[in-house]
């Protein structure tokens, strides 16, 4: 990356980290990635079934959002009933690995997550008890 010495890259809608972090700190984005890296091409319905606990509409706004970023291809097919699937773009498979070492890494240090949330817990009930 590219800057001056002293550029607040921190600052506003060019940082990197913020751009990627917003698109990827919803509830739903990771999950219709990593899915669609399992099962290639699924329609709507496909999706919204196997996710199980997401709304029409949450779906309807994730899937825009992943296809405005190019993350994501979405095909129409003008059929009777109309037909829609979605597969992951290039760019959408290039991001794939990074989620996964992700997973990986909560899966490895979740037990000691969860203990250290509880310590703190313990703590904070604690510091309030008095």
């Amino acid at each position: 990356m590219s800057r001056k010495s002293g550029e607040k890259i921190w600052r506003g809608g060019t940082c990197p980290i913020r751009q990627v972090l917003d698109r990827f700190g919803d509830k739903w984005s990771i999950l219709i990635i990593e899915l669609l890296s399992h099962e290639g091409k699924l329609r709507f319905s496909q999706i919204a079934q196997t996710i199980g606990d997401i709304s029409q509409k949450m779906l309807t706004v994730t899937l825009r959002s992943l296809e405005s970023d190019g993350l994501i291809i979405r095909q129409f097919y003008p059929e009777i009933p109309p037909r829609v699937e979605y597969e992951l773009s290039g760019l959408g498979k290039s991001l794939v690995p990074h989620i996964q070492q992700l997973a990986a890494w909560g899966h490895t240090h979740m037990d000691t997550i969860l203990e250290n949330r509880k310590r703190f817990e313990e703590k904070q009930q604690n510091k309030t008890a008095y």
